[in-house]
């Protein structure tokens, strides 16, 4: 490995190399980020059914009960 990062041209070592590790982190960074924003959308939308299922079954027993 050592070999074939020394016979990679100065330009492609200081320019190239770190550009391409930063675009990578970036991308690897955005899927993180979207994995857990997806996660959080997916919990909110279960909280909002858990929600309105716990109304409907209260507004149930009090028509029933009047």
């Amino acid at each position: 490995m050592t070999e074939l990062w020394k016979a990679l041209p100065g330009w492609v070592r200081n320019i190239v190399v770190p550009i391409a590790a930063i675009v990578i982190a970036w991308w690897v960074l955005s899927a993180i980020v979207g994995i857990f924003m997806g996660l959080l959308g997916l919990v909110f939308k279960l909280l909002a059914v858990v929600a309105l299922g716990a109304v409907v079954v209260i507004l149930v027993k009090k028509a029933s009960k009047s």
